[in-house]
């Protein structure tokens, strides 16, 4: 698996600081370059609590933290079951969380699940294989009218409509179950521009991937999860690389800092809400010239954070 460069690195520990004997949550290891750096900082006696739903990467990562592995705890599972597996390894009340929301190319490229359109494989598009429901399954069972909303809400697709018309009208004949068929369908639709670089096919293929995974939904789930594993004083922070993902984690934020929710016309306050953390970062930092340059999957990233009050 091929090493990238973790996205906002320097940014990431300059704002988390890890100090000697802390402990970390990486709730998205990938190729393990922040985990690597969080615990060379962490030493001697601070531990690290690493996910990634990739088997692959959990292994590649072991191998790279092989020097620190009495400090370092892997798990082979998705980061929406965090605080499961932190109550289980002792990591109930830690300085600092890190989720890197990018997706690794490799794994996707590599997985055999749908995820690109290299190859023609079936359409999957699940993470983890314990998942119920498949890419294939939407696009078969799904209204018009729903596959249109998933293409244009997630996909930010402008011809979701005759997209989803058009699988209508097809899956009448034959079930669409190959990536192949569904690329050259799209493509039938939209066109080929030769100009442009990307596949006609990439917001379908992000709608139904954020759809098969509930992708916005673990999101959202996540960040209460991981505030409720803060000590007062830690610190969650968050990279994202598209506009939709950083609108969520925007708004969670927003409302975990606020205290009363009420509504203005209220004399007294009746919702008890309470703020649970403070914005570190009021706007989101992004990638410097230097990285931008460096790093072509850096120039969407976005990281925004709180810490636990």
């Amino acid at each position: 698996m091929t090493i990238h460069d973790p996205v906002l690195l320097n940014e990431v520990i300059e704002i988390l600081n890890p100090e000697a004997n802390q402990d970390f949550i990486d709730g998205t290891l990938g190729g393990g370059g922040h985990a690597e750096k969080i615990v060379e900082r962490i030493l001697p006696s601070g531990r690290l609590l690493g996910f990634d739903w990739d088997g692959g990467a959990v292994s590649a990562v072991k191998e790279r933290l092989n020097n620190y592995k009495k400090n370092v705890v892997l798990i082979n599972d998705s980061y929406i079951t965090i605080k499961k597996h932190a109550y289980e390894n002792g990591f109930d009340a830690v300085d600092g969380i890190l989720l890197d929301l990018g997706l690794s190319l490799d794994q996707l490229k590599t997985s055999g699940r749908g995820f690109t359109f290299e190859k023609d494989e079936p359409l999957d598009m699940r993470y983890s294989l314990e998942g119920e429901m498949m890419a294939a399954d939407i696009i078969n069972t799904y209204s018009q009218r729903e596959l249109e909303s998933i293409f244009r809400e997630y996909g930010e697709e402008k011809q979701a409509g005759a997209i989803a018309k058009a699988i209508i009208q097809q899956r009448g004949e034959t079930r669409i179950t190959r990536t192949g068929e569904l690329v050259e369908l799209v493509k039938a639709v939209k066109g080929v521009n030769p100009r442009l670089r990307t596949n006609p096919a990439t917001k379908v293929f992000q709608a139904l991937r954020i759809e098969v995974n509930r992708e916005f939904d673990n999101v959202r789930f996540v960040i209460s999860e991981a505030i409720d594993l803060l000590k007062s004083g830690g610190r969650l922070a968050i990279i994202t690389f598209h506009s939709l993902e950083d609108a969520i984690v925007k708004d969670c934020f927003k409302a975990e800092s606020a205290g009363c929710v009420c509504p203005k016309e209220l004399p007294v306050c009746v919702c008890h809400h309470e703020a649970r953390v403070k914005l570190v970062t009021k706007k989101p930092m992004v990638p410097s010239e230097a990285e931008l340059n460096r790093n072509r999957r850096s120039r969407s990233a976005k990281l925004r954070v709180v810490e636990k009050l």
